[in-house]
C-alpha cells in the first residue's frame, strides 16, 4: 500500500501572465491511488491509529468528508477490511458519491437544512460517542493530517526540487483541512525560515479571512464553512482569495492547452501561485499542489463555459508548456515508521 501512496510528480509549468514569463512547480496527486492528495493523510492516520491501539481490526471508519477524503478512506479502509460510512453534504459531485459506493462505503447525504458540512461533522462525532468500535480519524483537528504532509509532501518537494539544483520560495495551497498547508510549511520552514506559506480560499466564501461561513463557492474540497483546528493562522503568510469562475477556466485551460486534466482546486491553486508572483523575483519558485484530476468534476461546472471576468488570473494568462522533474527513489521518501506496537495492519 506504501508503494501506492506518495512519490508523485513533480510538473514545472511554463506561463506567461501579462508577457511575463512565470514558472510554476506543482506536485501531481492524481497519481495516488484512489487519484488525489487525500490518500496520503488517510493512510498516515490509519496507519498510526493500527500503532497506538486506537483502531483494532473489524471496527467501524467513520469520517465526514467533502470528497475526497471520504473516497481515500473507502478504499484504503476496505483495503484493510474496515466497513466505511461517509457523512457527506448533498451538494457533492455525483461522481464523488459513486467512487465511495464503488469501494463499498455507506453514504449517508446531509442537506443543508440538516447542517451540511458541519452538520455532516456532528454526526460523525456522534456516532463515534455511541460507540467503541468506530473509528473517527477527524480529520480537521488530528494533527497526523499535517505530519503527513511534512514527512512525505514536503520532503518529497526538497528532495525533487533538489535534484533540479532549485530550492522552494513560496507555497501556495487551498485550505480544505489545512493538512497541506501546515504540514508542507513546516517542512520547507525547517529549512528555511523565509519561505513564503500562503494558503487560499474562495473569495466568495473567505471564511479564512473573516472567520464565519460566507456563502457557497464551486470549489470542492475547500473552505468547508469553518476553520479547521489544524490550521494556524499565525504560522501562515498572506490568504489568497480565488474567485471560483477564475479557478474553473485556469483548470479548463490546463486540461485543453497543456493536457493536465485536473480538478477546479488545481486551476484555485495555479492561479494564487501566479498571483502572489506579481511582488516575487523572475527566478523565484512557487510550488503548489493539483490535488486531483478532472474525473470527479464531469457533472459540476467544470465542464460548462465559463465567463472569463475582469481581475481573473486565467485573462490574463498564457500556459505554454510542461515538464516533470524526476521522481525520488522510493527509499528516500518512505519517512513513515513501520507498524510497532499495537496491532499491525494486514497490507503493506
Amino acid at each position: 500500500m506504501r508503494r501506492l501512496v506518495g512519490n508523485t510528480p513533480m510538473l514545472v509549468v511554463a506561463c506567461s501572465v501579462r508577457g511575463r514569463r512565470r514558472t510554476v512547480y506543482a506536485k501531481c496527486e492524481q497519481f495516488n491511488l484512489t487519484g488525489s492528495i487525500k490518500d496520503r493523510m488517510a493512510l498516515h492516520i490509519l496507519e498510526r491509529a493500527y500503532r497506538e491501539d486506537r483502531l483494532r481490526p473489524g471496527d467501524t471508519i467513520v469520517e465526514a468528508t467533502s470528497g475526497n477524503t471520504g473516497i481515500s478512506f473507502a478504499a484504503i479502509g476496505r483495503a484493510l477490511g474496515h466497513p466505511v460510512r461517509i457523512f457527506m453534504p448533498d451538494w457533492m459531485s455525483r461522481e464523488r458519491r459513486d467512487l465511495m459506493t464503488s469501494f463499498g462505503a455507506r453514504i449517508v447525504n446531509v442537506s443543508a437544512e440538516e447542517g451540511g458540512f458541519l452538520g455532516s461533522v456532528r454526526r460523525a462525532e456522534e456516532m463515534a460517542a455511541a460507540d467503541p468500535r468506530v473509528f473517527l480519524p477527524a480529520q480537521f483537528s488530528n494533527i497526523a493530517n499535517p505530519d503527513a504532509h511534512e514527512t512525505s509532501t514536503g520532503r518529497e518537494i526538497l528532495e525533487q526540487l533538489a535534484l533540479a539544483g532549485r530550492v522552494p520560495d513560496a507555497f501556495v495551497a487551498g485550505v480544505g483541512t489545512g493538512g497541506t498547508v501546515m504540514g508542507v510549511g513546516r517542512c520547507l520552514r525547517a529549512r528555511s525560515a523565509t519561505v513564503r506559506i500562503h494558503p487560499v480560499e474562495p473569495a466568495e466564501s473567505p471564511t479564512l479571512s473573516t472567520g464565519r461561513k460566507n456563502g457557497r463557492h464551486r470549489i470542492q474540497g475547500i473552505s468547508d464553512e469553518f476553520i479547521p483546528a489544524v490550521v494556524k493562522l499565525d504560522e501562515l503568510d498572506a490568504i489568497v482569495a480565488v474567485h471560483d469562475g477564475d479557478a474553473i477556466v485556469m483548470a479548463q485551460m490546463l486540461a485543453r492547452d497543456l493536457g493536465l486534466g485536473v480538478g477546479i482546486s488545481s486551476g484555485a491553486n495555479l492561479a494564487a501561485a501566479l498571483a502572489i508572483q506579481d511582488d516575487m523575483p523572475d527566478d523565484a519558485v512557487v510550488v503548489t499542489v493539483f490535488p486531483d484530476s478532472n474525473k470527479k468534476y464531469l457533472s459540476t461546472a467544470l465542464l460548462c463555459e465559463e465567463p472569463i471576468r475582469a481581475g481573473y488570473v486565467s485573462g490574463e494568462t498564457e500556459l505554454i508548456g510542461f515538464s516533470a522533474l524526476p521522481r525520488v527513489c522510493s527509499g528516500c521518501i518512505d519517512h513513515r515508521p513501520a507498524p510497532a506496537a499495537g496491532h499491525t495492519p494486514p497490507i503493506r
